[in-house]
């Protein structure tokens, strides 16, 4: 899964916030190809070839003293899990690169993702793992879940600025993601790009 843009600008003077001007990229929202739908709050996972996988990303750089320091390719390589897959290009600014990964079962940082997996009968795609030992349980699942990226439809009147940052300020959600009718294009807002703490 990659990682996709917010729908609106972000604040030149707070890169955590959002200005009520829409990201060129996503003008496809307001010219009505937008499906709102749920945004998950746990860990990205993925079943390929009906196996499991999670998310695994490897910094092109790091930042030290205000300086960036490129890893070499042969660097990145060391870095880079046997059988890893990447999720898309590497982000040239911010410096990730996302993977996925094998889930093993010898592997403890794996138990939850096999909990939930085990629990249900799943399609190829993307989740959300979510439950009791992922971060804190923001969606109060109990036990552990996974749930598929778009399965739950958001019911908008409006996808305008306003309307979304009230929408978030009422409900508790993480967020949205928007997915194109038509196409692979999505983008997302969240709560907290408007300043909004979930409790």
């Amino acid at each position: 899964m990659k990682k996709i843009s917010t729908l609106f600008k972000k604040d030149p003077n707070d890169l955590g916030r959002v200005i009520n001007e829409l990201a060129p990229e996503n003008s496809w929202v307001l010219d009505g190809f937008g499906i709102a739908t749920r945004k998950f709050d746990g860990t990205s996972t993925a079943i390929i070839n009906g196996e499991l996988y999670k998310r695994f990303d490897i910094k092109l750089f790091k930042r030290k003293r205000g300086k960036i320091i490129k890893f070499t390719q042969e660097q990145l390589e060391a870095k880079k899990p046997i059988g890893a897959i990447p999720c898309q290009e590497p982000d040239k600014i911010s410096g990730h690169h996302p993977h996925w990964i094998k889930c093993h079962r010898d592997n403890p940082a794996d138990k939850w993702h096999f909990v939930a997996f085990d629990n249900g009968s799943f399609v190829n795609g993307t989740y959300e793992l979510c439950g009791e030992k992922i971060q804190g349980n923001p969606e109060k699942v109990t036990g552990h879940k996974l749930i598929k990226h778009g399965s739950e439809i958001v019911k908008l009147d409006d996808f305008d600025y306003r309307s979304i940052r009230l929408f978030l300020e009422r409900n508790d959600i993480e967020g949205i993601v928007f997915h194109h009718k038509t196409d692979d294009r999505m983008c997302k807002i969240r709560k907290t790009d408007f300043g909004i703490i979930r409790i």
